[in-house]
């Protein structure tokens, strides 16, 4: 079985994390994952760049996983060969009052990719039903509506030509620990690091089970998730790519048919010599 399917969530499933092990494989050996993420990076670059030239539809990648994850890791890794012109990544942090003012979805309809780009999502419209909810910064009546909006708003997105992959990087507590601790004690490290990591990590179960329902209540067809084990670093970038792929290659994009004659401009350079 080919790895999307392994990690893809079906839709109408019902998710507990514990039952997704956190450092699976899948029977691929670490060389050959290495040596395919190559493969996979290059491909995805060819296919980006026909999805640029052609100019008709986008696509979204939603990145969500607790901290230390991998995120921005696997965003460098995975799209490391694409076009910046064409590729943007979004990183979205607390709201600001602007934000406030608006829908919860305002700020993220503003940056779905235009025709021919691809958007990664670092973090997004989830985090209203993952930290709202675990925060208590609004109440269960409002949050517990969120899910159908979503699932609306992707739909709308979808159908206007945006093809929508969301992945989980699933990672382990005792794993997420090795990686804090190693934030603070590596000086090329310590940026990433935030006092509020610790309160998020008193929250993990919390945190599990807003996943769970999220992963649960927001897995669709045209919108699928994706859990993909996180422990191992090597493997997360090689199955996120396999998926990146697979994707892109089933909206099979092609360069647009000239809008001249070949021939006919290469006659008329001739002539202006």
């Amino acid at each position: 079985m080919s790895i999307p399917k392994q990690c893809l969530v079906e839709p109408g499933s019902k998710v507990k994390l514990h039952e997704h092990a956190t450092n699976a494989t899948f029977g691929v050996e670490r060389e050959e994952a290495e040596r395919r993420l190559e493969e996979n990076a290059e491909a995805i670059r060819d296919l980006q760049h026909k999805l640029y030239a052609e100019h008709r539809r986008s696509m979204l990648v939603v990145l969500q996983a607790m901290d230390a994850a991998g995120k921005d890791s696997t965003i460098r890794a995975v799209f490391s060969r694409t076009n910046p012109q064409a590729v943007h990544v979004r990183s979205f942090k607390r709201p600001t009052d602007e934000e406030l003012s608006h829908d919860f979805l305002w700020r993220i309809h503003r940056a779905v990719p235009g025709q021919g780009h691809i958007g990664i999502f670092n973090r997004s419209h989830y985090e209203d039903v993952l930290v709202a909810r675990v925060d208590s910064l609004v109440p269960e009546s409002v949050w517990s509506t969120r899910y159908k909006a979503i699932n609306d708003f992707e739909h709308h997105i979808a159908n206007s030509g945006t093809h929508i992959i969301k992945i989980f990087l699933h990672i382990s507590k005792a794993r997420q620990r090795e990686k804090l601790i190693r934030r603070l004690t590596d000086p090329k490290r310590n940026w990433k690091f935030e006092p509020a990591d610790f309160e998020t990590r008193k929250k993990w179960d919390k945190y599990t089970e807003a996943y769970e329902d999220a992963l649960t209540k927001c897995s669709e067809k045209h919108a699928p998730w994706y859990i993909v084990p996180a422990d191992k670093k090597w493997f997360r970038l090689f199955a996120v790519s396999e998926i990146v792929r697979s994707r892109l290659e089933a909206m099979a994009p092609e360069f647009p048919k000239a809008h001249i004659d070949p021939e006919a401009a290469l006659r008329l350079i001739e002539q202006l010599e």
